[in-house]
């Protein structure tokens, strides 16, 4: 399985990271959503130049267009509630997907909440039987949500390929996924790879819990 890091390319993507991540610019959450989802769009649009392709013709008022054009049809995945930003940014440049939402969220296990467990509640997807499954999700941190959303979504059929899409990923999560998905199939795109987890599961540096900053605290 091919892991990509963006980040590892000068591009304007690494300036959205760096405000993402700053504290001062995570109080407006409007703007730390609004870089979310530009983050998304960028990485759709190099997930776009590994689909598949064919030949197709146009009719323009002066003549026939002879393009390439996606043959690949998308159904574009997220994690509640995290991932709504990041999702809509795929939106905006796969505008013909079908879209599946999973609520797969993280509870402590212990009393120091230092062991996490994944509890996924709620699912709502099309079949994905022969299709290209995007599951976009901010943080890949344990990769425990991000596993439990794809075992959730292929009871709805067996995706072509599988692109697991994220801002900020560890190594940990990374082999995590790597053991819970096919690797002949699919792929791990990150905008940026951190060194690892506090005794919490947050991704240091990071940037903070991706559904508060975006959306507010929650009880």
């Amino acid at each position: 399985m091919e892991t990509i890091n963006l980040s590892e390319q000068n591009s304007v993507l690494n300036q959205y990271l760096a405000e993402i991540r700053d504290i001062d610019y995570q109080k407006n959450r409007a703007l730390f959503r609004n870089n979310v989802q530009r983050i998304g769009e960028m990485m759709a649009y190099e997930i776009s130049k590994v689909l598949t392709y064919e030949p197709s013709f146009v009719e323009t008022p002066l003549g026939t267009a002879n393009l390439q054009l996606p043959k690949d049809k998308i159904v574009v995945a997220t994690v509640l509630r995290a991932g709504l930003p990041f999702h809509e940014g795929f939106l905006n440049v796969f505008d013909h997907a079908e879209n599946g939402f999973v609520s797969a969220f993280r509870m402590y296990t212990n009393r120091e909440h230092t062991e996490v467990g994944i509890h996924t509640e709620y699912i709502a997807c099309p079949s994905v039987e022969g299709k290209t499954l995007i599951i976009a999700d901010p943080m890949l941190a344990t990769g425990g949500s991000m596993a439990a959303a794809y075992e959730a979504i292929i009871k709805h059929g067996k995706p072509k390929s599988v692109h697991v899409a994220c801002v900020i990923a560890t190594p940990e999560g990374i082999e995590v996924v790597k053991q819970a998905l096919p690797s002949e199939r699919a792929t791990i795109w990150a905008a940026a790879i951190d060194p690892g987890m506090n005794e919490h599961k947050y991704i240091v540096p990071g940037f903070g819990d991706a559904g508060d900053l975006c959306y507010g605290e929650k009880l």
